[in-house]
């Protein structure tokens, strides 16, 4: 059987930087005056301010980094503004993908015309065709094929499996994995409960057959387990359709909407399970494990998965946290938490990537630091 492993990792992060204080700001300037605006028109409910204790309260989140501050303080516009590039120009997630791979790629000692397969996986891409990643694969001279994916937040997971996949069946010798992240643009900043959760990042993996790879720090793929349930629980109606069903495209559904508690409910004790099953098959249990990547888009919810998981509550190197800056990046979250917490394990040690999200969706990758 052909041994897959990781050998690179990349990240980009955007200049623009909004902490909880700025954001809250912003959005009680918004209810003051939309406050006032109901008055006005005679309507009796009042919207409520919101706070940075509270924001750490709920999630944990301090910070976050994005590609336009300026546009989501503005209380009279709330949203990014990004300039649309000509066809001539590379796209916006073509940008932030080549910064990423190109550290990938440095970080594996592997030139871009050696990859084979490209895939971009994220929560939102940026237009239906010609696909991102056929683009990006241009833009870095990678050759094989390409292809973009969407499979929420656990898009990167479900790429990293496909990518294996490919390399064990012999269709590809080296993968380039990239999750682009432009979370800002489908977050409604007007709404209290979620207004806070996402930042912008981009995230590249680079896998190759373990007989090929030079760098000596590489993490060997033990297995990988995906599993899908639908809700509508967390969901987003932006889509191609919208145009032609006449529906407003500025509606709330739109943008980001979820049920929190609902997803919180449901949800952790599916990852935990799908953690726990997955060590098993491979002869393993939570004990064996020196490092757990986990999906970063909750401070509980990441704190009780991993209790599950270990049985006790775990440490903060066990349990590497990047949401208290980044905030939700989506995809890219749980590939930023271990393309930063990935040093300090010994050759033999094993640690999971795991994401989860909307679908509901949840994938895990056991590997071994060889």
């Amino acid at each position: 059987m052909t041994n897959v492993v990781i050998t690179g990792t990349g990240l980009f992060t955007p200049d623009h930087t909004i902490d909880n204080d700025a954001l809250v700001a912003s959005f009680n300037a918004w209810v003051d005056a939309e406050n006032g605006r109901r008055a006005e028109a005679g309507i009796e409910e009042r919207l409520a301010h919101s706070s940075s204790e509270f924001i750490v309260k709920a999630s944990g989140i301090h910070s976050r980094h994005v590609l336009d501050a300026a546009g989501i303080l503005d209380p009279e516009r709330m949203r990014p503004r990004l300039r649309e590039r000509s066809n001539d120009e590379p796209s916006i997630q073509c940008e932030m993908g080549a910064t990423a791979a190109r550290q990938a790629l440095e970080h594996a000692g592997v030139a871009a015309g050696d990859i084979d397969l490209m895939i971009v996986g994220c929560s939102n891409l940026e237009r239906p065709y010609p696909a991102v990643a056929v683009e990006l694969q241009a833009q870095l001279g990678a050759g094989g094929y390409a292809f973009d994916m969407n499979v929420a937040c656990s898009s990167a997971t479900f790429a990293i499996e496909t990518a294996a996949n490919a390399i064990r069946a012999g269709t590809a010798t080296r993968a380039l994995v990239v999750n682009p992240e432009i979370c800002s643009a489908h977050l409604n900043f007007r709404d209290r409960d979620s207004h806070f959760i996402f930042g912008d990042a981009c995230t590249a993996i680079v896998l190759e057959r373990d007989d090929l790879a030079t760098v000596d720090a590489r993490f060997e793929i033990l297995g990988t387990r995906l599993v899908t349930r639908f809700s509508n629980a967390i969901r987003n109606n932006a889509g191609f359709l919208n145009r032609v069903t006449d529906s407003d495209p500025h509606a709330l559904d739109k943008l980001f909407v979820q049920e929190g508690r609902r997803v919180f409910k449901e949800v952790c004790p599916l990852v935990a399970a799908l953690i726990s099953d997955h060590l098993a098959s491979l002869g393993h249990s939570g004990d064996d494990l020196a490092r757990m990547w986990l999906h970063q888009a909750n401070r509980h919810m990441n704190d009780l998965i991993a209790r599950r998981v270990l049985g006790r509550d775990p440490s903060e190197q066990e349990a590497p946290v990047i949401l208290d800056r980044y905030a939700n990046t989506s995809s890219a979250g749980s590939i930023i938490a271990f393309h930063l917490h990935r040093d300090g394990l010994v050759p033999g040690e094993l640690g999971v990537i795991c994401s989860f999200g909307a679908g509901y969706s949840a994938g895990s990758v056991v590997v071994k630091r060889v």
